[in-house]
């Protein structure tokens, strides 16, 4: 039977570029729907941005990677694959201002003996007039934030992290990336959850104050539903990067990609669903798109990080989970203490792992640093933030994560747009996850998505 007189019978195999949370979860989903799937994976283990990294003994995530949602299906799934080991754990995060701690989510006295009276009442001053004449239209991130804070607040607070983040001034963000990470979140329902006045389940997810997670790391999650797919017969292909993409007419015939030894290697199914980058999506397609989506695609812009994790010669260095680090005399935007969010994430209670992310691009002077440069930085910005002693490192590792964040620039929107709605006329081509839909989606939405585009092929 070819491709073209397969429509409207269900599938017969199904190709998953991506073992991620979105790609595991389609082939799970497939495999209870007793349809064989293929999951592709570039790297050497699944996961994706949420895979877990040992060194030594040492486990450490690409990031902080909380587990909690609203979905019921979700949680219930989470809670199977891993039982006992899946851990309940108290939040503590801080942002570094000013060369001080600051509680986040926002506790009232701390920002006021931490800031100073006169502060305190500037901030809140600037968040009436805020609340008395709002940017009208929320463009930018810069217009969302100062809408709910105040223009001080977001400068002191909001401006300098995300543009760490981002690499780009705040004026050149979407509102729609706001909306989508803090929606809910203001200084009136920072302020209420501060004096225990805040629903849980309505609260923004910046203010959760505890969440679960897996034993040994965030991976141990993904290879728990890795082996779930394979114990009932799916497939999952790791070090297989994606290179062509050849289509036909209205469909997707088959995927071509090459193995860590350079292998070639054609893959066909029924279907195809893809959480692997849209720009990288629209570049493998063959023949090539038209101009105009080409370019479009090329304008979708994401960030890439380091991560640099540390092991110290220390048994404690600070309580928090992770700290936001607001200080432009050190690149590092953020640093994990794995231990505080399980134990077992280090094999020796007298050490400590700890991961310093820095936000860059791919090509930029961080992104082709060597590892022992990268290692003497992390560990130098370690010390000038009082954290620890230079000498206290002993080893480091350096995972460099492309495309770890898509960007929202102003307009992002446009150009995804274009891209989806050419797309679109692949009626066998199914999108989902993070950088397969070009939203900054967490797990559990990134779970979600797969769920649908599942959903979509069993009704075709």
């Amino acid at each position: 039977m070819t491709e073209a007189q397969d429509h409207g019978r269900p599938p017969d195999r199904v190709v998953i570029l991506g073992a991620g949370p979105a790609g595991l979860t389609a082939a799970y989903e497939f495999g209870r729907a007793n349809i064989a799937s293929i999951v592709l994976e570039r790297e050497a283990a699944v996961g994706g941005l949420a895979k877990t990294v040992e060194h030594r003994g040492f486990r450490f995530d690409l990031g902080g990677h909380r587990f909690f949602t609203d979905d019921a299906w979700v949680q219930t799934l989470w809670k199977d694959l891993l039982g006992d080991d899946f851990l309940y754990r108290p939040r503590l995060s801080r942002i570094r201002y000013r060369n001080r701690f600051f509680r986040y989510p926002l506790r009232p006295l701390d920002a006021l003996f931490g800031l100073g009276v006169l502060s305190s009442v500037q901030f809140l001053l600037s968040y009436a007039r805020a609340r008395l004449w709002p940017a009208i239209p929320e463009r930018t991130f810069a217009d969302w934030v100062s809408n709910r804070f105040g223009r001080k607040l977001y400068r002191a607070f909001f401006k300098s992290y995300t543009e760490k983040v981002f690499g780009v001034a705040c004026a050149e963000i979407s509102a729609d990336w706001a909306a989508e990470r803090i929606d809910g979140l203001s200084l009136s329902t920072a302020l209420g959850n501060a004096f225990g006045r805040s629903k849980r389940n309505g609260a923004a997810r910046s203010l959760i104050d505890a969440f679960h997670y897996p034993r040994l790391g965030s991976g141990m999650l993904w290879q728990a539903l890795a082996d779930r797919i394979t114990g009932a017969g799916g497939e999952i292909r790791c070090n297989r990067s994606v290179e062509r993409i050849l289509w036909s007419d209205d469909r997707i015939t088959a995927i071509e990609a090459r193995t860590a030894d350079g292998r070639a290697e054609r893959v066909c199914g029924t279907h195809v669903l893809s959480s692997i980058a849209l720009r990288d999506l629209v570049h493998c397609l063959e023949p090539a798109p038209p101009p105009e989506i080409r370019a479009a695609a090329e304008r979708l812009r994401y960030r890439d990080f380091i991560l640099v994790a540390l092991i110290l010669d220390r048994a404690e260095v600070f309580a928090d989970n992770w700290i936001y680090i607001h200080d432009g005399a050190v690149r590092v935007g953020r640093i994990q203490n794995f231990k505080n969010w399980s134990a077992d994430m280090v094999p020796d209670r007298a050490m400590t792992c700890l991961g310093l992310e820095y936000f860059c691009s791919e090509g930029d002077d961080l992104w082709q640093a060597r590892t022992p440069d990268l290692i003497a930085l992390a560990s130098a910005e370690l010390e000038r933030l009082g954290l620890c002693r230079r000498g206290e490192v002993i080893g480091g590792k350096v995972e460099r994560v492309p495309k770890a964040y898509p960007l929202y620039d102003v307009d992002y929107g446009s150009q995804v747009d274009t891209v989806v709605r050419f797309l679109a006329r692949f009626s066998n081509l199914h999108l989902m996850g993070r950088n397969g839909t070009h939203r900054y989606v967490n797990q559990d939405h990134a779970m979600l998505s797969a769920r649908r585009a599942v959903a979509a092929v069993l009704k075709k």
